[in-house]
Order: structure tokens, then C-alpha cells, then sequence
């Protein structure tokens, strides 16, 4: 949170900066929720697998093997797989240490600032608003295929026909009708989308064993050999091609983060079922892309329905029927996980005040937000009613690719950050795993508002003992330099407030981490720079790079936390920063172009609501009239009254207020 003694000397500037970075403050138990806490360890897996093994599974596969990787698509899902599992660890870690609802944005919310908080929801509506709109057109499309386009020539010739750029040819009635049906289910509540769930679910799974063991039976191997153009047709740079394709494959998993807070053993549930259901979609995966490489020539495969044409190529026509099946339940299950994890999404900002708060209202019944899913079902619906497929895929992943960099720069943040303290004395961001708020440390050492470090000794002797028990090899607390580094780093960090040098140590990160992928992008082809050059600034921004890790690493992390961790940290959340960055310079320009009128838009919308309906906004209000209604005067200074009063202070007030003189001074100076 921002300081509160910054009030009359800062220029308007510093104060908007400061309500432009205002943290979250979590309440101290944090498993109470408006919403229903029901979902098993079970239902958030299925959920993943749902959001994960959908129409990338039937469709994906068949595109890459043909036009850009070949057999050798097994290897770009592997190294995609492990690249999801770099930005899972850090949606584990958050949905169990923090476990409510809102997913990348609470979590920026809770250790970046508000702002970006802000930014990184919106952007994240806009990815699921298109996930789901082109899933819908997607399985509407496989459908039609099924039936020989029968749908698409009766709309176009008894309907509506139009020759609009950037819109459909014709109006997809039947995929804004599956959204519109399943959005009235959504809202019936969770636990009729966790059942909907499980059914197409497994359906999906069964069908996917199905195809394993038949397509096995089916195999050849001959498929992989030179004289179809071997494993690799395309070398390494179409398997690393492949593999920044395939990552969107894997893009489902934060629908387990969104839904911590209905879970109920999040703190349990939620590490485990990310753990499950990415190795479960990993597995899928690669081994439907072996099979499917070894029943057919890759040449040869159909990208708009590779799975089921395999089979009705090798004769088998009712088996490619059971895989269409499989196909359209798999779609339908991304479907159910767009529509719950957007409306949930958009409550927590509602609920923080960022958004209209007509989104925040709960159904007393059902538990869950109703006037989010109808609306945003609608908006949804009418999307995959005008745009075609092509024109919506394009808007996708830079708003996801930017989640998990924010996501991954979070998780660094909030491990070396001190814990900021409720007006109780615990800790607001470490919930232990019964789900009750972590107990404070036994040091005293308190930590204000604003993040400051407030040290207080009994007699000069206690610092002493403590200065010597640093000598002695015991850690100091977070977020501060580590003994070791002390003789090196000490002077260059000067008098920092404990995190704030890891915060400049992560900025410096994704700045390196930019610099050097735009090099590596653009730097020989649209930056025409000689290779001298080239590979020195390559070899600049790596090593700052290296520099900032080994900065935060010489920073002592949090240690008193109960729930999981991700491990080997700051350097598995700065691989997956590196990865997601160089993966949006990937993206086409108009990708950029239409992210940027997106965030324009975003910032209207927060600037001209959320900045002015923040809760948080609200509870500093709430904060400066008590410290302007109530003050001591300990030696005749003013001196202001915080929220909450350490028990030091209060001995003080009360040895104060015990002298007749003090406390007539003291009642004076009430205004």
C-alpha cells in the first residue's frame, strides 16, 4: 500500500503514481468468500484438462505436422509442455498462497501495483471473450464439416450472406446458439458446470484412449521414414517454430487459478491439480501426434479434421465417427472453461471496485456471479456470430503470453517482499494450509502500510545479539541482503527498503529480457545490423540479464510459508519471463496494433471509473481522516495515528495518558 505520510508534500505527480502502484490488502482469513466453496481436488482437474485438450488436440496436431514441423511435432510439444510448466509452477504457487478468484490479476494486484492489475484483467476478458467465440466457431465448423457444410450453404442461401472485411461471410448462428446454452448453464452454478464438466470430460479422455489404441494397432512406421521426408523434414528452426505455436495448447491451465476461491482445500487442491492436469494434456498431446504421424503420411494430412480423415483414409469410417464425437465434447469443455473462468474474472475486479459493480452482485442462490456470465455470454455469442475463425485466432495470446510474464514477475516480488501486516498482527498474504492466517514472526520486527521496515529494540544489548547472530550465519528477514553478500553488494544497495531492490532487480529483468529477444527477433533481418554487432548486444543483454538473477537471488526469500513454492526461484519465474517475451515478439504487428487500441481503451475505462471507485482508493480515504481525526503528542510534536497501534506504542499512549498534564494536552489536541 502506498505510504500514508505522504499527503501534503507530494506534487500531484507522486500521488497518482502512488494510486496508480497501490497494492491489494488481503483480509486476514482468507478462505471467506461470497462464493461456494465445493470443488475437489477431481473437479479443478477435469477443469484444466477441459481448458487444455480441446480443438487444439483434433485440430492443432494435423496443421503443424503438415505445414510446419512434421513428425517431429512430438519434440515442439515437449519443449512447449515444459515451457507451460515454467508459468504453471507460478499460477500453483499464487492460487494456493492466495486462494480467491481473478487469477493473473489478483495476483498483480497483490504484488505489482493496481494499474497493471487492472491492464493484465482486461486484457485477460479480451482473451477468453476471443478463446471462447473462436472455440464456438470451431466446433460449429466441425460440425457443418460432418454434414457436409449442409449449415453454412443453408444460412448463406436462406439467411444472410456479406463481403465485409474482417467479418464472417455469413452469420454462425449455431455458434453464438452453443454459447447462449451455455451460458444459462453456467449460471445455474458451479456445481452443474463442474457435472457438465466431468461428462465431457470423460467422454473426451475415452475417446482420446480409443484413438491411442486403435491408431497404435494402425501404425506404420514406414510414415517416419526418408522416403516421406524423415522425422524432421523442417529441421530445428520448424521445431522451435512448432513449439511457439504449441504453447497455446497448453494456455487452459489458469482456469485452475480462477476458480482457488470455490475450491475447498485450495491450498492443497490447487498445486496438485495443476500438477495432474498439465501432465495429462502434455501426454495427450504427444502421444495423439505420434499416433496420428505414423497412421498417415504427414504430407497427406487434412489440417481441418486430421484425427477423423486418418481414419476414414484407413477404411475405418465408424471409427473416425467416434472421433468427431470425441472432438465436439472436447470443444464443448474449453467452452464450459472459458465461460467460467471469464465471469470470474471480471468479479474480481467488480468487487475491488475497478470495474461497474453491477458485475460483483452474487446470486443468493446459485453462488455465483449471474449478471457476468449472461452479459459477457452474450458479447461472446455475438463475436462468434460476425468474425470469422482466422480474424479471431489473430487477436489471441499476446493478452495470455503478458499474464504469465506479469505472473512469473509477481511470484519473484511477493517471495522477497517483507509480509505486510494486518491490523492484527498477522500475515495478509500467507495463509497456512488449513487455510487461517499465518501466524507473525517471532523477531520483532514490524513491517507499516507502506512496506517500511520498523526495527525496535528492547536495549542496545538486543541489537547486539542480533548483529552477532547475523555474523553467525542466521538469515535475516525478507527481502533483505543476505550476510554472505554483505561485503560486495552492501554499499551499491545503499539504504533500500527491504523487496525494493528485488523490485528494481525484476524491472531490470524484463527490460534485459526484452532487449535482448528483440535483438534476437529482428536484430539481422529488420534491424540490418552487422553481426559484430549483433552478437554483442546479444551477449550485453544476456549477461544483464544474469545480473539481475544473481542480484534477487543475494536477496533473503520468505521461508515461513506453508503452502507450495515454486521452486528454484528467481530463476524458473525468469526462464519463463525470457520465454514469454521472445513468444510476443513472435506475434504479427497487427496483433500489437489491436493490443494497443485495446489497452487505450482499457485505460479510458479505468481512468474514468475504476481509479475512482478503487476499494483500496477508499481505504486510504478511510485511513488519512483517522490520522487527520486522532494524534498524540508525546514531547509537543504532532505525531499521526495509523490504523493499527503496535503494542510498544500502546504501553506508551497508556503510560502517557496516566499523566494528568499529557492527557489534558492529548484531549486538546483532538479536533
Amino acid at each position: 500500500m502506498m505510504a500514508t505520510t505522504c499527503q501534503q508534500g507530494c506534487t500531484p505527480a507522486v500521488r497518482l503514481c502512488q494510486k496508480l502502484n497501490r497494492l491489494k490488502t488481503l483480509e486476514d482469513d482468507m478462505m471467506a468468500t461470497s462464493l461456494k466453496r465445493c470443488l475437489s481436488t477431481l473437479d479443478l482437474t477435469l477443469l484444466g484438462v477441459g481448458g487444455m485438450v480441446g480443438s487444439g488436440l483434433y485440430v492443432l496436431t494435423g496443421t503443424l505436422a503438415k505445414d510446419i514441423v512434421g513428425p517431429a511435432v512430438i519434440v515442439s510439444f515437449i519443449f512447449a509442455g515444459f515451457a507451460s510448466l515454467l508459468a504453471a509452477f507460478c499460477y500453483a504457487e499464487f492460487g494456493a498462497r492466495i486462494p480467491k478468484t481473478g487469477s493473473a490479476y489478483m495476483f498483480t494486484y497483490v504484488s505489482v501495483g493496481e494499474v497493471w492489475a487492472f491492464l493484465i484483467g482486461w486484457n485477460v476478458i479480451l482473451e477468453n471473450m476471443i478463446g471462447g467465440a473462436a472455440v464456438a466457431r470451431a466446433w460449429s465448423g466441425y460440425l457443418d464439416s460432418i454434414f457436409n457444410h449442409a449449415i453454412q450453404n443453408f444460412t448463406e442461401t436462406h439467411v444472410m450472406r456479406w463481403d465485409v472485411p474482417f467479418l464472417a461471410h455469413y452469420p454462425d448462428l449455431l455458434a453464438a446458439g452453443i454459447l447462449v446454452v451455455a451460458s444459462l448453464f453456467i449460471s445455474f452454478g458451479v456445481q452443474v458446470s463442474s457435472y457438465l464438466n466431468h461428462i465431457f470430460s470423460t467422454i473426451s479422455m475415452c475417446v482420446i484412449v480409443f484413438i491411442l489404441i486403435f491408431g497404435f494397432m494402425l501404425a506404420e512406421p514406414a510414415n517416419w521414414s526418408q522416403k516421406e521426408g524423415g522425422f524432421a523434414p523442417f529441421g530445428w528452426s520448424g521445431i522451435l517454430a512448432g513449439s511457439a505455436t504449441c504453447f497455446y495448447a497448453f494456455v487452459g491451465f489458469d482456469v485452475i487459478a480462477s476458480s482457488s476461491e470455490e475450491a475447498k482445500n485450495p491450498q492443497k487442491a490447487v498445486p496438485v491439480a495443476t500438477a495432474i492436469s498439465l501432465a495429462l494434456a502434455a501426454a495427450a498431446y504427444i502421444l495423439v501426434s505420434t499416433v496420428l504421424t505414423l497412421m498417415v503420411p504427414w504430407r497427406t494430412l487434412d489440417p481441418n479434421s486430421a484425427l477423423s480423415d486418418a481414419f476414414f483414409r484407413r477404411g475405418y469410417s465408424w471409427a473416425g465417427v467416434i472421433v468427431a464425437v470425441g472432438s465436439i465434447c472436447a470443444m464443448n469443455t474449453v467452452l464450459l472453461c472459458n465461460l467460467f473462468s471469464l465471469p470470474r474474472i471480471v468479479y474480481a475486479m467488480a468487487e475491488d471496485g475497478l470495474f461497474f459493480g453491477i458485475f460483483a452482485r452474487v446470486n443468493p442462490t446459485t453462488k455465483v456471479p449471474v449478471n457476468a456470465i449472461l452479459v459477457f455470454g452474450f458479447l461472446m455469442a455475438t463475436m462468434s456470430l460476425v468474425f470469422d475463425l482466422e480474424a479471431l485466432v489473430q487477436f489471441l495470446s499476446i493478452g495470455t503470453l503478458l499474464a504469465y510474464t506479469f505472473v512469473a514477475a509477481s511470484v519473484i516480488v511477493l517471495r522477497f517482499q517483507p509480509e505486510r501486516k494486518s491490523s492484527k498482527g498477522t500475515s495478509s498474504a500467507s495463509p497456512n494450509p488449513n487455510g487461517e492466517p499465518s501466524p507473525a514472526p517471532s523477531e520483532r520486527q514490524n513491517i507499516s502500510e507502506d512496506g517500511e521496515e520498523l526495527k525496535q529494540y528492547e536495549s542496545f544489548s538486543d541489537k547486539i545479539q542480533l548483529v552477532e547472530r547475523q555474523k553467525n550465519g542466521e538469515r535475516r528477514g525478507p527481502g533483505q541482503l543476505k550476510a554472505f553478500w554483505e561485503p560486495y553488494l552492501g554499499r551499491l544497495m545503499g539504504d533500500c527498503k527491504p523487496g525494493e531492490v528485488v523490485a528494481i532487480g525484476v524491472l531490470g529483468l524484463i527490460v534485459s529480457s526484452v532487449s535482448f529477444c528483440g535483438v534476437l527477433v529482428f536484430g539481422v533481418a529488420q534491424l540490418q545490423l552487422p553481426y559484430w554487432s549483433y552478437g554483442s548486444l546479444l551477449v550485453i543483454f544476456s549477461l544483464a540479464y544474469v545480473v539481475c538473477l544473481v542480484v534477487i537471488w543475494a536477496h533473503e526469500p520468505q521461508t515461513n510459508t506453508k503452502t507450495f513454492q515454486v521452486p528454484l526461484v528467481p530463476l524458473i519465474p525468469g526462464v519463463s519471463i525470457l520465454f514469454n517475451v521472445f513468444l510476443m515478439l513472435k506475434l504479427s504487428y497487427l496483433t500489437w496494433i489491436r493490443f494497443t487500441i485495446w489497452i487505450a481503451i482499457g485505460l479510458v475505462v479505468y481512468f474514468g471509473y475504476g481509479i475512482w471507485h478503487s476499494k483500496e482508493g477508499m481505504r486510504e480515504l478511510q485511513a488519512k481522516d483517522m490520522a487527520a481525526r486522532y494524534v498524540v503528542l508525546p514531547s509537543g510534536s504532532l505525531v499521526e495515528t495509523v490504523e493499527s497501534v503496535q503494542p510498544e506504542q500502546a504501553d506508551a499512549s497508556t503510560q502517557h495518558a496516566s499523566n494528568p498534564a499529557a492527557e489534558t494536552e492529548g484531549f486538546a489536541a483532538k479536533r
